[in-house]
């Protein structure tokens, strides 16, 4: 029996792009393990490790995290998943990062979620919250019933500084100046695979299509056999 090679994937798109629902579902249909960068650093601060120390200091002053350091946390956590597919988010973030990462182990596919940028803003400046419960309402889909105010309470909500216009366009600016040479990376490598749209339920199925060419839906498996 020929063992299918294992997959070794990366997921990228803009702050709001639907990467968070993309990479769940590519996990719940290929059973892939999901790394992510933001998670192995909250994870890392809140255990005040070595690494997460030092990243949070870089974290308070509002500067990025140095190349090294965050090529360091990924890799080595990578070395654990050697037997499984895996799917790396939020890294790598730069060309330096790519090439560090290509040193230890090759990308077969770059899953590049391209969604307009006003498509985003309009998404997240329409998410507002109830910050006593954490109750989220998005003006397009699932309004309060009186503007600006809990449904339940009644008490005012809130916009998240992340989500406001201003904080929107700089991150989604950011994300561009810094992302732009990583997709130019894996584009010339012939890695890169675009998906572009508007609505993360249009978009998923042709990212589906496109991974059951190389990996089999386990989450049918799973159904065909109750346990």
């Amino acid at each position: 029996m020929v063992v299918p090679p294992l997959l070794r994937a990366v997921i990228m798109g803009p702050p709001g792009s639907g990467k968070g629902t993309v990479s769940a579902r590519i996990i719940k249909h290929f059973g892939v393990k999901h790394l992510s960068s933001g998670d192995l650093l909250r994870e890392n601060m809140q255990k005040k490790t070595e690494v997460g120390i030092l990243a949070k200091s870089y974290i308070d002053q509002g500067q990025l995290i140095p190349d090294d350091i965050m090529t360091q946390l990924m890799l080595n956590e990578i070395k654990g998943l050697d037997r499984y597919n895996w799917l790396l988010d939020g890294f790598p973030r730069t060309v330096a990062q790519a090439e560090a990462l290509d040193k230890e182990c090759d990308i077969d596919t770059v899953i590049d979620l391209d969604v307009p940028f006003e498509t985003i803003k309009c998404r997240l400046t329409a998410r507002w919250i109830h910050p006593a419960s954490g109750r989220v309402y998005n003006l397009e889909f699932n309004p309060p019933k009186v503007q600006g105010i809990d449904d339940v309470t009644g008490e005012p909500l809130v916009q998240r500084e992340d989500d406001k216009p201003e904080t929107v366009s700089k991150r989604l600016q950011a994300y561009d100046a810094q992302t732009k040479p990583v997709l130019q990376y894996y584009r010339k490598k012939g890695l890169l695979k675009s998906f572009s749209g508007t609505e993360t339920n249009k978009i998923w199925p042709h990212i589906y299509a496109f991974l059951q060419t190389k990996l089999p839906d386990v989450s049918q498996k799973d159904a065909a056999n109750p346990r």
